[in-house]
């Protein structure tokens, strides 16, 4: 007998007061834990008003389904939460229990107001700020600017410099790149930077050697190169790992590591050499 049971068809209400990004993501971090499931998705956001409520209302009751919810009004999410309770069907608010342990924790009430995550202040425009500086500096542009970066990173070509680079951007974090070429130096400056975080980036050359080939692929072109070549590839990694030896840059290995993985490793870098950089200025201070 078969143990895997036929895909199961279901209907998921997500409902929000903002732009949902969050209801999303939760959602289908979960549903990822189970096989054999297909959700059919129903999407509700911005949602402010008790006539909204009544419009997704009559759709629950046509497709019912678990409802997934982030409303801040408390109005509002007690009559979604009651009109779940009346029709039978799971209404989770994946906000709350978050926001009663912090309530408790921090001893203040939480404001209750929609979309306060998104409004346009200084992180946003931090954020726009470390994006406009990323596309600016990367692939090795803008070397003269590298010491208002808070990280550079280096390496080989398709060792993920550049997606790495726009995730930290996304985080505030200011990050030019510089790629690696064998037999041409980097510039004077990057040996005289103090402030930037500088990181090496690697990957497994077998690895390396698919995704190069795969990249020439996509472009149609031959790949009757040294770019592709297995012991070309081992050199160029060899020398890479000496140049980030000889200045002491920390170095990661992104082979078996997803975008986001790369990133957090670097900025838990960054945070324990701000750490360690006010602590010392902490005992000069003392001193």
């Amino acid at each position: 007998m078969n143990e895997k049971s036929d895909p199961k068809l279901f209907h998921l209400h997500l409902v929000s007061d903002a732009t949902g990004e969050t209801i999303i993501s939760v959602a289908r971090a979960c549903l990822a834990q189970f096989e054999d499931v297909v959700p059919v998705e129903h999407f509700w956001n911005l949602v402010r008003t008790d006539r909204q409520l009544d419009f997704i209302f009559q759709d629950i009751e046509k497709n019912p389904g678990m409802v997934i919810f982030t409303i801040v009004d408390d109005h509002l999410r007690r009559r979604l939460q009651d009109r779940c309770v009346q029709a039978g069907i799971p209404g989770i608010s994946v906000l709350d229990p978050v926001i009663d342990v912090m309530t408790e924790y921090f001893g203040k009430q939480r404001r209750g107001r929609p979309g306060l995550q998104h409004e346009l202040n200084a992180a946003y425009f931090s954020r726009m700020e470390a994006m406009d500086f990323a596309i600016a500096h990367d692939d090795g542009q803008g070397v003269h600017d590298y010491p208002r970066a808070d990280v550079i990173l280096v390496g080989v070509s398709r060792t993920s410099k550049t997606p790495v680079t726009l995730y930290l951007a996304n985080r505030g974090i200011l990050a030019a790149n510089m790629p690696f070429v064998p037999d041409v130096p980097i510039p004077a400056e990057m040996r005289e930077l103090t402030k930037p975080l500088i990181v090496g980036l690697t990957k497994d050359a077998d690895q390396l050697v698919q995704v190069r080939r795969s990249r020439l692929n996509f472009l149609q072109q031959s790949d009757q190169t040294s770019y592709v070549d297995p012991e070309k590839v081992r050199e160029e990694l060899k020398s890479a790992r000496r140049l980030f030896a000889q200045n002491s840059w920390p170095v990661i290995d992104v082979s078996r590591r997803a975008i986001e993985e790369t990133a957090a490793e670097i900025v838990g870098m960054l945070t324990r050499r701000r750490e360690q950089a006010a602590g010392r200025t902490a005992d000069k201070k003392a001193d």
